[in-house]
């Protein structure tokens, strides 16, 4: 800054708080009473600025910092815990915190930095990112539960099945979704159990409880050991993968670019 500018500025400064703060003479400047009081209160606080700014740049240079992320409670064993794990151990300054919840919420005014969910689901104003690719929702039973009953051939045949629901976070019931003829279709399906997450329905049709309908990723350990069977494979409907989502790109920090 210039001499005159400094000037203009003490000038300023002194005015807004009424009083003089610097003894100024031909040959040097020096603090009044009033001066020093001022110094020695704001000195701290100027240097917790200075620190502030300091963090923030940090922030915005490397992965650190908490990443809080709003995550549906369906993707979490598709994705998020093997994902989770290798960036926890990838990036150590950074602290993960998971919010799994089915409600579309407002991720900015919740504070979290980032959601992820199924790809229908996220509002078209958002940055989307695909981190998985499009997946079947299949429709799974165990060779205990099959071998006591005729295997489904039509969709129209799970009303002679036991079916496991989803109850949504709305409070309602999911149907079971299709496609024929290349046509969305929904079948409104009944069952011993009702639960709120896919994987205890998934552990019900290991059981033998009962079908279910879950995510291909979900169900892909299990019927790779010969836990459960796959039906109705033709009309089983795609959806479009799995999304990390948030507001604005130009607003990433580090922490949240290296998670994808």
């Amino acid at each position: 800054m210039t001499p005159s500018a400094i000037s203009q500025a003490v000038r300023t400064l002194e005015a807004r708080v009424g009083a003089a703060l610097f003894l100024r003479t031909t040959r040097s400047v020096g603090l009044t009473e009033a001066g020093e009081r001022f110094l020695m209160r704001a000195k701290p606080a100027f240097e917790e600025l200075v620190a502030a700014s300091e963090v923030a740049r940090d922030l915005g240079r490397r992965p650190t910092g908490l990443l809080r992320l709003s995550v549906a409670r369906a993707v979490m064993p598709i994705l998020l815990e093997p994902l989770i794990a290798s960036f926890c151990q990838a990036y150590p300054e950074v602290e993960v915190e998971i919010a799994a919840s089915d409600e579309l919420i407002d991720i900015a005014a919740e504070g979290f930095d980032a959601g992820v969910r199924l790809g229908q689901f996220i509002a078209a104003d958002m940055i989307a990112v695909l981190l998985t690719p499009p997946f079947p929702l299949v429709v799974i039973g165990s060779p205990d539960y099959l071998g006591q009953r005729n295997h489904p051939e039509r969709i129209d045949d799970l009303r002679n099945h036991a079916c496991l629901r989803m109850r949504r976070s709305n409070g309602s019931i999911a149907p079971w979704s299709f496609v024929k003829s290349k046509k969305a279709v929904e079948a409104v399906v009944s069952g011993p159990l009702i639960a709120g997450d896919f994987a205890t329905l998934l552990g019900a049709a290991i059981r033998g409880l009962g079908l279910a309908q879950v995510p291909g990723p979900i169900a892909a350990g299990a019927m790779k050991a010969g836990k459960l069977i796959p039906v109705l494979e033709l009309f089983a409907p795609t959806t479009p993968g799995v999304f990390l989502y948030y507001p604005n790109r130009l607003q990433m920090l580090p922490k949240l670019r290296d998670l994808h």
